[in-house]
């Protein structure tokens, strides 16, 4: 501390965003795609961008999905109906399949389930949308990571994200004009210039930032800090009861079937009265457990969208008389319903379209914020070398590593996140196990890019990445005009306004990535056009000393 607080907070702030830096612009830009996650699932199943967009009355999609059930999946142990939104038009079912005989093998358990999609109005099923993970795959891996166990990968997105919040703190404590540099970006000075477009993303959505990287964590914290619940519930119970208590959603234990046959009540009647018990909020989604049997269970949860909290209330009926059992979170309390905002902050599906745009534009700017960082901190090492570079010699190990991988995660992210769309209609719809492989694509050409930014941390390559992802965004709307049924042409005219949307933002990034290369490019060519400084004599004086000095020896 003897060069003073602020210089301490300085050295905090440049470490802590280095260190996590990367990991920190990954989970920004998936976590920042997420928020539109709905619609890129949409835009990746062309074959429900012909279903009607027409509003289908809640009761009656409800009951075509059951009868749609009823013939494919009668003996389910549960069943699980998603009523369509503005977001998502069709009905999205999903059911337990029957368990496999003994002595079978163990399934895995996203293989346990069997899916299907139906139009709302007919309760027909959509011929053979293709199988995807779309948004949901983004939304993942901004905190799962994909290919690794998810309790690994969640202490790793933590521990970033604590990373996150004191480069925030220190970052403004470090900048004690940081607000008037908000307003000031002076292009064409090396290093200055790259703090400047720091400051300027950083500041332009702090309190967002804070937001997102604190929430973040609170999501977990149970996972982070479970010692509170484990020692005042030992005797009672242990979590399992404090989580019962904290959070009351009704059915939380696996129903058993009775043996007995029954026919499921009509529910219709069940999400009219659950739409007048939440002032005409609409019902989300439909679990029934043990379908057709006297035990049967219907669970009908709160959509989203009217209250900033995460955790929705339910409803329980009886699945053979229609009768209420009970209503669970109606008024939940202090820490739960706080717990609750701070999630549903972070995820942001309270949002309407505007507000989930200023969101998206925050986020990009997150990633900025930490892309520019991460330079700033190469441009600055740089500075050190600069006379070994003029005498032939080459940076160091270290720097060397931080650019390529500055080069691989920040150019190369988004031509992975590029390619993943490409794949998806590119690929045969028949292929087996498809969504894995357009995930199995983006890591292929992230490793490529990455693994060739390694190589050759140049400008050229930066160029090039930067260039192939611009292409590959821009190009998208014309690739979804060749392979859907809603070209840009047709989906701004007449809907849906979720592939309008898409092919718009795909256009504006693959923009904001050309205009990104032209900058490099213009950096190249002043590279190349320096005049190298002539090496002057040395004054005659010192030639004579050393003259001297070699006739001596």
């Amino acid at each position: 501390m003897k060069e003073g607080f602020r210089q301490s907070m300085a050295w905090l702030h440049t470490w802590s965003g280095l260190l996590v830096g990367w990991v920190l612009f990954m989970v920004f830009a998936a976590g920042t795609a997420s928020y539109f996650k709905d619609e890129i699932t949409f835009w990746m199943k062309p074959e429900l961008h012909a279903v009607s967009h027409g509003t289908v009355a809640q009761p009656v999609a409800a009951e075509n999905a059951v009868a749609y059930l009823e013939r494919n999946a009668g003996n389910a142990a549960r069943w699980f109906i998603t009523l369509p939104t503005a977001r998502e038009p069709a009905v999205s079912l999903l059911w337990l399949k029957p368990p496999p005989p003994a002595g079978s093998p163990p399934v895995e358990r996203r293989r346990s389930f069997d899916r299907a999609t139906l139009d709302p109005a007919t309760g027909q099923a959509i011929t053979a949308p293709r199988e995807t993970r779309g948004g949901e795959f983004f939304y993942r891996l901004h905190f799962d990571l994909h290919y690794m166990p998810a309790l690994w990968a969640r202490w790793i997105v933590g521990f970033c994200a604590m990373f996150m919040l004191v480069a925030i703190v220190s970052g403004i404590v470090t900048h004690k004009r940081i607000f008037k540099d908000f307003f000031t970006f002076r292009p064409k000075k090396g290093q200055r210039s790259w703090l400047d477009a720091h400051n300027v993303t950083a500041v332009l959505a702090l309190p967002y930032h804070a937001m997102i990287t604190y929430t973040g964590l609170v999501t977990l914290m149970f996972m982070y800090m479970p010692w509170g619940p484990q020692v005042a519930y030992k005797a009672h119970g242990g979590t399992d009861t404090f989580f019962a208590e904290a959070f009351p959603g009704g059915v939380r234990t696996q129903i058993k079937a009775s043996g007995t046959k029954a026919a499921l009540a009509p529910l219709a009647p069940m999400v009219a009265q659950a739409t007048a018990h939440w002032d005409g909020a609409p019902v989300g989604r439909i679990v029934v457990h043990q379908p057709n049997d006297a035990n049967a269970v219907v669970s009908l949860t709160r959509a989203e969208g009217r209250h900033l909290s995460y955790d929705q209330p339910t409803m329980q009926f009886n699945g053979t008389t229609g009768a209420l059992i009970g209503t669970f979170g109606d008024v939940p309390k202090a820490a739960a319903e706080t717990r609750g905002v701070l999630y549903g902050l972070h995820i942001g599906r309270f949002a309407d379209p505007l507000l989930r745009a200023l969101f998206f534009v925050s986020g990009l700017a997150g990633c900025l914020m930490v892309a520019t960082g991460l330079l700033l901190w190469a441009v600055k090492e740089r500075q050190k070398y600069a006379k070994t570079l003029k005498q032939g010699g080459r940076i160091g190990f270290g720097l060397r590593l931080v650019d390529g991988l500055n080069l691989g995660a920040i150019a190369g992210l988004p031509v992975a996140m590029a390619a993943f769309f490409w794949a998806n209609r590119l690929l045969p719809v028949e292929v087996a196990s498809r969504n894995d492989v357009e995930i199995r694509w983006f890591f292929i050409v992230w490793g490529a890019a990455a693994v060739l930014g390694l190589l050759r941390p140049t400008l050229r390559m930066w160029q090039a990445q930067l260039a192939l992802g611009a292409l590959l965004f821009a190009l998208l709307p014309v690739l979804n005009a060749l392979t859907g049924p809603a070209p840009l042409t047709t989906s701004l005219r007449a809907g849906p306004s979720a592939v309008a949307g898409f092919d718009l933002v795909a256009i504006a990034l693959g923009l904001g990535l050309a205009g990104a290369t032209w900058l490099v490019e213009r950096k190249r060519r002043k590279a190349v056009a320096a005049p190298k400084k002539a090496v002057k004599p040395p004054p005659p004086a010192e030639l004579a000393a050393s003259a001297a000095a070699g006739q001596g020896s």
